[in-house]
């Protein structure tokens, strides 16, 4: 706006207290119900750390009368209060009221915890009406109280009681959160867990709210959860034992797993005792280990069933698995900690995982040929499943009174075996193959937004991006969980972007979405890639089709061998818009000249493709760093 200055007083700076109050969600994920229980999960942690490292046995956690404040007591070693060396001040205040400050940084005080950030204690300060901090030591105790963020007095010694510890006390803050009103079920669900992966840990509850005592210890750990677990969702196990092991070599890894009679596979992980629930790549390595011991297995018994190709879904199907790592600084994807990043782990895992179950199923092959029969027959009736919808699919065409998104271009035939759906890079692409396609078979689905990253995306934030809603609604099969390929409306789902980096980065992105959304569409063989040509090259009244630079000049030479002087006139497409709807259509669209990639992910090269996607795609630019450094030579020209 003219005349409006723009100058350094413009600028905010926000300390570190002040910033957790203006932007929560970036510290504990949103001001939800979520984020407020986040407050007492990161206490609750701490007090959880003192016991992993071995100086607590008891945890306390009170939800107060008015159901709006709690308080977590540990009867570990107190936090020091003494004077900070560099901040001089009680070392406790510093704690309290200074980001990414605590006692986890290193392993000198603790050598496996929960939180590596140094943030969970001042954010919950910072987002607090009130918090009180008491701590008692070998030498005496003390107490600060602070609001939002600022302490109210100094650090204070208070009389003795008897033992050792730390109690914290804390209000979140009405004008923080949508509620202030804690969850009691949610409360003692998440404390029981905490018993479950620390044996011999000992948590009680108080809900004050309903005058509830609950008291929770669990010395059988993971197995004592995982028939909790199968008891809860009357899971009835096919194994008379659960296959349980723990390994410990610097990171402790404990894995408990059953297959059971359920037609999906459970599975619950957890890093240093905090449940992630995006996975990561401790999940990851559990997959590996499983599929490959229990492949192993059935190829040395030999007892796959001619005719029938086994799965990682039919090996997945009914299995109840938990996974706990415990290790010393870990990667997590977020300060809320739902995904652990770090890439050993998956090696760890997997690799031990896949020795001892292995070794576990030819121990007791009772067991272990129970399982392959169990798996054998989910191939089974996923195979009769298949066949009867393709019979129902011939018979019965699709109904097109669906949802459908506005800018598709439908087809006309409700056949699915015969249609196909063209996804398209923007508008004008889209105009031109909507003018050159079979309007009886083929469907064109421009995307005019920008394609959303899948891979580092929640799941939430997938569902809301329009671009990819609206190809699940022209699919009309579902997403995730819920996908029934019965339902797809097409045969055959083609990416179709020009043939530029741009347009590769877009395919990247789709296939991304497609590998963690839609996987059992590639594994159906339904997902295509179209190659679209990049130059027409004309010499003589003939044309030739090149998809690359590399294939126009090949193509070049071979005209220029047989007539040296031979005038050669080369076009580049800037972009599918360009081309004119009949040329489309000869080049790309027409089954009988075009040329098409189908995605496969070929058995031997799961594990690889995931690494790679989550390297290339992930947050970890190290992991991209790497790839362009080690790749860089044999890029021979760079599309800019």
């Amino acid at each position: 706006m003219e005349g409006q200055q723009y100058t350094g007083s413009n600028i905010q700076v926000l300390d570190g207290l002040t910033h957790v109050r203006t932007r929560p969600g970036m510290y504990i994920g949103d001001t939800s119900t979520v984020g407020l229980h986040h407050l007492l999960w990161e206490i609750v942690d701490n007090a959880v750390d003192e016991a992993m490292n071995g100086y607590a046995s008891t945890i306390e956690v009170t939800l107060h009368e008015d159901g709006q404040s709690a308080s977590v007591s540990d009867n570990g070693r107190g936090i020091p209060v003494d004077m900070h060396p560099t901040e001089k001040r009680s070392t406790l205040e510093v704690i309290f009221t200074t980001l990414y400050s605590g006692g986890k940084f290193d392993q000198s005080s603790y050598l496996q915890s929960g939180g590596l950030h140094g943030v969970g204690a001042s954010v919950v300060n910072a987002l607090s009406t009130k918090l009180v901090a008491t701590v008692k030591r070998a030498d005496g105790a003390w107490s600060q109280e602070y609001s939002r963020g600022q302490p109210v007095a100094p650090v204070a010694p208070i009389e003795n009681g008897r033992g050792t510890g730390t109690t914290v006390f804390f209000r979140p803050d009405e004008d923080i959160f949508e509620h202030t009103n804690f969850d009691p079920a949610l409360i003692a669900e998440r404390l029981e867990i905490k018993t479950y992966l620390l044996k011999g840990l000992r948590i009680v509850f108080r809900d004050r709210v309903n005058d509830a005592y609950h008291e929770f210890k669990h010395e059988g750990g993971l197995i004592d959860y995982l028939e909790d677990i199968q008891k809860q969702n009357k899971y009835n196990p096919i194994q008379e034992k659960a296959f349980h092991l723990e390994h410990i070599n610097g990171t402790r890894v404990e894995i408990a797993l059953q297959w059971t009679d359920h037609n999906k596979d459970h599975l619950l992980t957890f890093v240093n005792s905090i449940p992630t629930r995006d996975g990561g790549t401790h999940e990851q390595g559990f997959r590996d280990g499983v599929v490959k011991a229990v492949r192993s297995y059935i190829d040395t018994h030999d007892l796959t069933p001619r005719g029938i190709k086994l799965t990682t879904d039919d090996i997945r199907e009914g299995l109840v698995g938990l996974v706990s790592v415990f290790m010393s600084e870990p990667q997590f994807q977020g300060q809320t900690k739902g995904r652990l990043n770090t890439p050993e782990i998956r090696t760890l895992v997997g690799g031990t995982l896949r020795t001892e179950l292995e070794q576990y199923l030819n121990s007791n092959t009772n067991i272990g040929h129970g399982i392959a029969d169990r798996i054998i027959q989910a191939a089974r009736a996923r195979k009769a499943s298949y066949e009867a919808i393709r019979k129902v699919k011939r018979k019965t065409p699709v109904s097109r009174r669906l949802n459908l998104p506005g800018k598709l271009a439908d087809c006309s035939s409700s056949d699915p075996e015969e249609c196909e759906l063209f996804i398209v890079e923007g508008d004008s692409a889209g105009g031109s193959a909507k003018q050159g396609r079979d309007r009886q078979v083929q469907a064109i689905l421009p995307l005019r937004g920008k394609v959303l990253n899948a891979h580092q995306a929640t799941a939430p934030k997938v569902m809301q991006n329009r671009e990819l809603q609206d190809v699940v609604s022209a699919l009309g099969c579902g997403i995730g969980d819920a996908l029934d390929p019965s339902k797809l409306r097409y045969a055959k789902i083609i990416l179709l972007m020009d043939a530029d980096s741009d347009g590769h980065h877009i395919t990247t992105l789709l296939l991304t979405f497609f590998y963690r959304y839609l996987r059992p569409l590639i594994d159906g063989g339904f997902v295509y890639i179209a190659q679209p040509p990049l130059y027409r090259v004309n010499h003589a009244k003939k044309t030739w089709w090149a998809l690359t630079d590399r294939d126009k000049d090949r193509i070049v030479a071979q005209i220029k061998r047989k007539t040296p002087n031979a005038k050669v006139d080369i076009q580049r497409f800037k972009g599918l818009g360009e081309m004119m709807p009949k040329t489309l259509y000869e080049t790309t669209l027409d089954p009988d000249t075009r040329r098409l990639l189908r995605v496969e992910i070929p058995e031997g090269q799961r594990i690889k493709t995931d690494r790679v996607i989550d390297d290339l795609m992930g947050r970890d630019v190290v992991a991209r760093y790497n790839f362009i450094v080690d790749n860089a030579a044999q890029v021979d020209d760079l599309d800019v």
